[in-house]
């Protein structure tokens, strides 16, 4: 499902990491020679070129290639380079800093807790502690108002049971509880905040089916229809992340390239964070809603470097 094409045989850490020393050499940067290394290494070779890196140079690879790089192109192969803990916590971190919490801040946050594994999110909050001298929960508490305060602890405090787990018999009980809250617009009420933020993945996707069928009407459609502010915003992210993630960042890349201008960071995030996880599903989903290719929407809408490198995490260059 991934799109990170890494060769069968690679070279060793050190040999990466001379070529990205000789890189960064001379008068100008070899940006092609650092999109080969880099943009061929999946998560745990991208962490011993960086450890390797400190041990022969004696200096970090991301201070260097913060100092050589900029613009898109840099901020994508740094946040590439991080750890995949570390990248997410640097952007949950950006998301509760800024003084802008609309959804496309906020869905950084609800996409760590709901989109990938418990611990992933385990992972993400002691990395988080580590670099901030805070808790993401902290952060959470003194950034974000309620009722939006509410449902993002819930999420990133829980560690949802990973194991293909379902009783029928819950998911009917919980899809009416869902549904009489959603029904007198209560968004917030507890039985709404535990099941979303507890449930393991597959008991919702289950919940969510039984809604569907007993209300003739999805979730998602019903929190809709509830109004336009940001927690019905955050809500239909928590489902979508739960019951389709790919479908999730499909439409996330697609919002981030209509209109007027480019949404880089929304675009880097999204393709960065799941090149080496679901991909593939991603351009099924993206081609299935917008009958073009995603290959064809990034090309159309990047340039340069920064092009080069996003096509070849898509799998489209080598």
């Amino acid at each position: 499902m991934a799109t990170l094409k890494v060769p069968d045989v690679f070279p060793p850490p050190s040999e990466d990491c001379k070529r990205l020393k000789e890189a960064f050499k001379g008068w100008g940067t070899d940006e092609k020679a650092i999109i080969w290394v880099l943009g061929h290494r999946n998560a745990s070779q991208r962490k011993k070129i960086r450890e390797t890196y400190q041990q022969l140079y004696n200096e970090s690879l991301i201070d260097q290639l913060n100092s050589e790089l900029s613009g898109d192109f840099g901020k994508a192969v740094i946040l590439w380079t991080y750890d995949p803990p570390e990248r997410d916590a640097r952007l949950a971190n950006e998301a509760l800093k800024s003084r802008k919490k609309s959804i496309t801040q906020l869905q950084v946050i609800v996409e760590i807790a709901c989109a990938y594994s418990p611990q992933h999110l385990m992972a993400v909050r002691q990395v988080y502690c580590s670099l901030f001298d805070c808790s993401l929960e902290e952060d959470i508490g003194s950034n974000v108002p309620l009722p939006l305060r509410k449902i993002l602890l819930s999420l990133v405090s829980s560690f949802r049971y990973d194991k293909e787990l379902v009783d029928m018999n819950v998911a009917n009980v919980e899809a009416a509880k869902l549904h009489d809250a959603i029904q007198k617009k209560h968004l917030d009420h507890d039985d709404v905040v535990w099941i979303l933020s507890t449930r393991n993945i597959f008991q919702l996707k289950a919940t969510f089916e039984c809604y569907l069928q007993k209300y003739e009407s999805t979730i998602d459609q019903d929190i809709k229809s509830c109004g336009s502010d940001i927690l019905v915003s955050v809500l239909r992210v928590v489902i979508l992340c739960i019951d389709s993630p790919e479908k999730h960042f499909a439409e996330v890349i697609r919002a981030a390239i209509v209109g007027f201008g480019t949404d880089e960071e929304s675009l880097t995030r999204a393709i960065i964070a799941r090149a080496e996880i679901d991909m593939i599903k991603i351009r099924a989903e993206y081609l299935n809603a917008n009958k073009t290719s995603l290959d064809d929407a990034v090309t159309g809408d990047t340039s340069g470097y920064y092009l080069d490198f996003l096509m070849t995490l898509l799998g489209s260059r080598m």
